[in-house]
């Protein structure tokens, strides 16, 4: 059905769009804590509310698309990813408003050093090459690259241990300024957590692309 296929490329682009916007967010995000711009860090705030508007229309439109057409096949697998990663992408885009907030509420100049120490910088690098790679498969449903996306989480993964790492050890030589690092803690986190959702959306991409289920299977690789 022409108009089936239609509304099917309308929620995918509406997806891409808000993948773009959740994009900014955490490339403004980094920004503003890389720079300690507290005027960006109010402007992803402020978006904020736009990445849940969005949300909550990209899910609304699925769920009638499904009540409408009874989708099966990769129609019904294409309906059922875009729900997993408009929800996934809207948990990014609160991450990236909490980094946000930490440039509001609790920076500190005093751990500037630790940011460089730690590679905040490359750290956000990687996060914001993810999810772009990610969104490029989708646009191309080609899967081969997703090895690389691979790397790419494993790779997140060791930048936020080693930042804990070198965290815990200033601390035991600053000790006057371990409130401000704890709060650092817990925004590497929020970067860790970043790299997780990028990394169920690989997921949700194989199962709509390829028809395969690797949910809780970390071993397992496209081939």
């Amino acid at each position: 059905m022409k108009h089936m296929e239609d509304e099917r490329e309308d929620m995918r682009n509406e997806l891409i769009e808000m993948w773009n916007l959740v994009y900014n967010q955490l490339k403004d995000a980094g920004d503003s804590l890389l720079n300690n711009d507290a005027d960006l860090a109010r402007e992803v705030t402020m978006r904020e509310r736009r990445v849940n508007t969005f949300e909550l229309k990209i899910d609304s439109d699925c769920e009638n698309y499904i009540a409408l057409y009874s989708p099966v096949a990769i129609d019904l697998r294409c309906v059922l990813a875009l729900l997993r990663i408009n929800g996934a992408l809207e948990r990014i885009g609160d991450f990236a408003n909490g980094i946000a907030r930490y440039v509001l509420d609790s920076y500190d100049a005093q751990v500037d050093d630790l940011l460089e120490e730690i590679e905040m910088r490359e750290f956000f690098n990687d996060l914001k090459l993810m999810l772009d790679s990610t969104k490029k498969v989708f646009v191309s449903t080609n899967t081969d690259s997703l090895e690389q996306l691979y790397a790419m989480d494993d790779n997140v993964h060791k930048r936020y241990h080693t930042a804990l790492n070198k965290i815990a050890l200033y601390i035991n030589h600053h000790t006057d300024e371990a409130a401000s690092c704890i709060s650092l803690a817990i925004l590497t986190r929020k970067m860790e957590r970043i790299g997780d959702h990028c990394s169920n959306i690989i997921e949700d991409i194989i199962f709509y692309i390829d028809a395969k289920v690797i949910k809780h299977e970390k071993s397992v690789k496209p081939q």
